[in-house]
């Protein structure tokens, strides 16, 4: 049988060295269906919380490699490495220290005061529980078990 997240999880093992190697700092790996094709997308930043081009092509080129030796993926797929973006993903306690003060995008799996989507400036993340500051200046505490997805956004 073919696991998603087991996917991902190999691929992580085989990134992590490598960008280890490049002092890149591994944000995400994600292996999805999008139409007809499947993509695994590898997310990094570097120091400066970019990446550039070389950076990419680098960790492509090796990670390229493993994979066509370990051979993890039993579907033909695409590779795409890249910065996680202006939206990037909030996964780790360092993900929510670095970025207290920003403005946060919080989806969570079950619904809180009848609502499932909160964004707000990131107060803190302790105890597993990560607290916003919303528009109307009220405050609200998410345990982070209840988080599906996070990430920074931006006022249009």
């Amino acid at each position: 049988m073919f696991y998603l997240g087991k996917v991902a999880d190999t691929v992580t093992d085989f990134v992590l060295p490598i960008a280890h190697n490049e002092n890149l700092t591994l944000i995400d790996v994600e292996f999805l269906k999008e139409g007809s094709d499947w993509v695994l997308r590898i997310f990094l930043e570097n120091k400066n919380g970019d990446l550039t081009i070389e950076e990419c092509e680098k960790v492509s080129r090796s990670l390229s490699i493993i994979l066509d030796e370990e051979d993890p993926i039993d579907k033909s797929y695409i590779l795409e490495v890249s910065s996680p973006g202006i939206e990037r993903p909030l996964k780790t306690e360092e993900d929510f220290e670095r970025f207290q003060g920003e403005l946060i995008a919080v989806k969570t799996f079950k619904k809180i005061d009848g609502e499932k989507e909160f964004i707000g400036s990131l107060k803190e993340f302790k105890n597993e529980k990560i607290t916003l500051i919303l528009k109307n200046n009220e405050e609200i505490t998410i345990d982070y078990n209840l988080v599906a997805r996070a990430n920074l956004t931006f006022e249009i």
